[in-house]
């Protein structure tokens, strides 16, 4: 798909070069593809986790997701996982790539600011020696929604980001939230 070698070009090369008046249709076709690529990724990347895990024994200690749900409520939970978390992380981490749009540095800062939000996430797992050595794979996740959210605010603006954002939190924690609502045990 012509969206996909796009974004794998903008990912090896990123320039700021933002589409010119898009369209509502090729703009949600673009969202909806994105979506569909970052839940793959972060799907496939969670099985390969959870092998690795089983097979070693890993001990990686209580997800701050957890740690939510034993404090908040699952309408609380759901506003900050849909809302607020895309709209500050999105401001602080894609927000400022416009300031570097024409600067021979935009790639670094692209790289930069990609890194830092998926490493900031490792905050979500309690820090211990394994957490700390396995913290690449763990990210990663998150080092993959970075680019693409970068790439979709680039190409689209800030607030298609955000939504990506929203909606990728949504899909991988909604479940989950809507579960503990009606009381439904997880395994």
């Amino acid at each position: 798909m012509e969206t996909y070698k796009d974004l794998f070009r903008f990912i090896r090369k990123p320039v700021y070069d933002q589409v010119e008046h898009p369209d509502l249709k090729t703009s949600l076709s673009l969202l909806a593809a994105l979506l569909a690529l970052s839940l793959l990724l972060s799907f496939s990347i969670a099985i390969l986790l959870s092998v690795l895990e089983n097979i070693t024994e890993l001990e990686l200690g209580e997800h701050a997701i957890d740690q939510l749900f034993e404090q908040y409520s699952p309408v609380f939970i759901l506003l900050v996982v849909a809302v607020l978390a895309p709209v500050i992380e999105e401001l602080i981490f894609r927000g400022p790539l416009y300031l570097f749009r024409k600067s021979n540095y935009f790639a670094i800062i692209f790289y930069l600011s990609t890194f830092i939000f998926g490493f900031y996430h490792i905050t979500n797992f309690e820090l211990s020696p394994t957490v700390i050595y396995f913290a690449p794979l763990l990210v990663s996740p998150q080092l993959c929604i970075g680019f693409i959210l970068g790439y979709i605010r680039v190409k689209l603006g800030l607030l298609w980001a955000i939504l990506l954002h929203s909606l990728y939190n949504i899909v991988l924690v909604g479940p989950v939230i809507l579960a503990r609502y009606l009381e439904i045990a997880i395994p």
